[in-house]
């Protein structure tokens, strides 16, 4: 991740300038603490929330000001606007954030129901997965496993990215979106790349390159 700067016009923004008045800002927030801290804010609302003192409601909010407190305890460098600044540039809309509350938007393992309103979904989306998993997925289709759903990708580049965390050259597969929603599975778009299914069965699944 770079460095997070805030702009006076714009707010805050990421690289060496603003992109909309290319004013330099003031830096905010280093790569590598924006790195650790996004990584805990991830964490704490998807997967350890208890563990960080926070108690999410039925759809996975938490009040925004226990969250900040959360981090600022975690590193006693950390600052309220650091926490602002994480979400608000974080690059795969991991976070919502509704005023005074504040949610992981994707990638829960704890018990949650994200309620999401119904969103334009693409007729083709994508998964990236190490080449080994290949046989079980042509067979049993893509399963949520240790999350409580399937992931998919807006983009090859994107699928080939989440795959580069299994494997050095990912496979990546295409998933035919369009029949899934037709025969009555639901697929909903969670950040600005993501999209989440209960399960893909492996009809509507097919390796790129075939």
């Amino acid at each position: 991740m770079t460095e997070v700067r805030e702009c006076d016009a714009h707010g805050y923004v990421v690289g060496d300038s603003c992109p909309i008045c290319s004013d330099a800002g003031t830096v905010v927030l280093g790569s590598d603490r924006r790195t650790r801290l996004s990584k805990f804010l991830s964490g704490a609302l998807r997967h350890f929330p208890g563990d960080a003192g926070l108690e999410l409601d039925d759809q996975g909010w938490t009040p925004y000001d226990a969250l900040v407190d959360a981090a600022v305890g975690k590193y006693d460098w950390a600052r309220p606007e650091h926490v602002a600044a994480v979400i608000a540039t974080d690059p795969k809309g991991r976070f919502e954030r509704d005023v005074d509350r504040v949610r992981a938007a994707y990638g829960h393992s704890v018990d949650v129901d994200l309620d999401a309103e119904a969103t334009p979904v693409p007729d083709e989306l994508y998964h990236g997965t190490a080449p080994d998993n290949l046989a079980s997925i042509r067979a049993e289709g893509l399963r949520p496993m240790s999350r409580q759903k399937v992931h998919l990708s807006g983009s090859i580049a994107e699928a080939r990215e989440v795959g580069r965390r299994h494997a050095v050259d990912p496979a990546v597969l295409a998933i035919d979106a369009a029949a899934m929603r037709e025969d009555g599975l639901r697929v909903v778009k969670r950040g600005r790349e993501t999209y989440t299914t209960d399960r893909v069965p492996p009809e509507y699944l097919r390796e790129l390159g075939e």
